[in-house]
């Protein structure tokens, strides 16, 4: 099953929009996979810069810095939507260099990680922290990308 998503892409430097369909995609597939979830709502994916990124953060986070992913699920009352995602390019790019891991499988973990977001998973506490990368790191290994946390283990 191919998850629907809207794709903009405002800022230069990321992969083809081509190229992030698909990855995109791949990665939706196997987190709903992984959740043993049919078909998903629709949500929209933004590929943008550090800028606007750091304008989010501010505005709906009380943030002052930019970050890598933000999600902002739709209203609870509206199941027809999931919500939005939107990566950083700047930030992204750097952490997938500093990390020595493709920034394609990077970009994969942190839609990954936003969607599961959208769908109502976070990382408060210790616990749903270890539920929501139990779920990433199993759906990552679906397409054949490596733990990300495995450096994080004890």
């Amino acid at each position: 099953m191919t998850p629907f998503f809207d794709l903009i892409v405002e800022a230069e430097g990321w992969p083809s929009e081509d190229e992030l369909r698909q990855l995109c995609a791949d990665a939706i597939d196997a987190v709903n996979r992984e959740l043993n979830v049919e078909k998903s709502n629709p949500f929209c994916l933004l590929f943008t810069d550090d800028g606007a990124l750091k304008d989010l953060n501010s505005r709906f986070r009380d943030r002052q810095t930019s970050t890598n992913v933000l999600s902002f699920p739709a209203n609870v009352d509206d199941d027809s939507y999931l919500g939005d995602i939107a990566l950083a390019q700047e930030t992204v790019f750097r952490e997938a260099q500093e990390t020595s891991i493709p920034v394609t499988h990077h970009i994969a973990h942190l839609v990954m990680h936003g969607f599961l977001h959208l769908q109502g998973y976070d990382h408060q506490t210790e616990a749903e922290a270890e539920q929501m990368e139990a779920i990433e790191r199993k759906a990552l290994q679906h397409i054949g990308i490596a733990d990300p946390y495995q450096g994080d283990q004890q």
